[in-house]
């Protein structure tokens, strides 16, 4: 019984309808989940690190604070 749900595991890819992979090209009307995901994260990464380099330029070292 315990080989079962293994089993069950590796024959689901030859039980699926269609490959996932056919070799035809689909139209996109407008951009999936993931591409707008994508974004977001790059621009909250920019914005972290942008604001990370503000906070650390903005304090002056105390050698040229005393001059």
């Amino acid at each position: 019984m315990r080989y079962v749900l293994p089993l069950l595991l590796l024959a689901t890819p030859a039980l699926a309808d269609e490959p996932p992979h056919t070799g035809v090209a689909g139209s996109r009307s407008m951009p999936e989940l993931s591409d707008i995901l994508l974004a977001a994260c790059a621009a909250g990464g920019i914005w972290f690190v942008r604001s990370r380099m503000r906070a650390r330029f903005r304090k002056t070292p105390e050698a040229q604070a005393k001059d």
